[in-house]
């Protein structure tokens, strides 16, 4: 995992909840979907916050990767929670996902 993005634990958790810290809640769970998915086929991406490869199949390494998630921190913590459904998120345009191995709703929400 990226030295930059880590679990927070039960506290720095709650703390960053009842702050709505976008930049930390971002972080920690896309900490969480690294652990859940581990691999490097896909991009997923929540500018400006992190961005993080995960679910496994080829790994990519230079350039624009061939599959890319992309979100707004807002749209990422409710799909992580379970607030907002994947399949709803894409459907209405908050995500955008191009490639394979895109569909990330077998891992989410993610707690």
């Amino acid at each position: 995992m990226p030295p930059r993005l880590r679990v927070l634990g039960a506290d720095e958790l709650a703390t960053a909840t009842a702050a709505d810290d976008l930049r930390a809640l971002t972080k920690h769970f896309m900490a969480v979907l690294e652990q859940r998915a581990p691999g490097h086929s896909v991009e997923v991406r929540v500018p400006p916050y992190a961005a993080v490869q995960v679910v496994p199949g080829v790994r990519h390494t230079r350039g624009t990767p061939p599959a890319v998630v992309e979100m707004d921190a807002t749209t990422w913590i409710a799909i992580a929670t379970g607030e907002l459904d994947w399949s709803v998120a894409v459907a209405s345009g908050k995500v955008r996902a191009s490639g394979e191995r895109t569909d990330l709703s077998t891992y989410l929400p993610l707690g």
